[in-house]
């Protein structure tokens, strides 16, 4: 099974230089960019079958993931 990708780069391709440099200047966009990426992992090892969850779980970090998400595009689009 093949997921897609969910790092900010393929969330975001237009906005990679962006990132960057909010990553080095905003600390709140680092932490925000620091929590993403680790749902992120943890999701992706869910489903990947590394880690083991129930569904429960699982949707309950796909949640916050989207919810960081939506954060990190309101200050992409500030």
């Amino acid at each position: 099974m093949t997921l897609d990708p969910h790092d900010l780069t393929h969330e975001f391709p237009a906005e990679a230089d962006k990132i960057h440099a909010l990553k080095a200047d905003n600390a709140h966009f680092q932490k925000l960019a620091q929590r993403y990426e680790e749902l992120n992992k943890e999701v992706v090892q869910i489903e990947e079958g590394v880690h083991a969850a129930d569904d429960l779980h699982l949707e309950t970090l796909k949640k916050e993931r989207l919810q960081l998400k939506d954060q990190i595009a309101a200050l992409l689009a500030a």
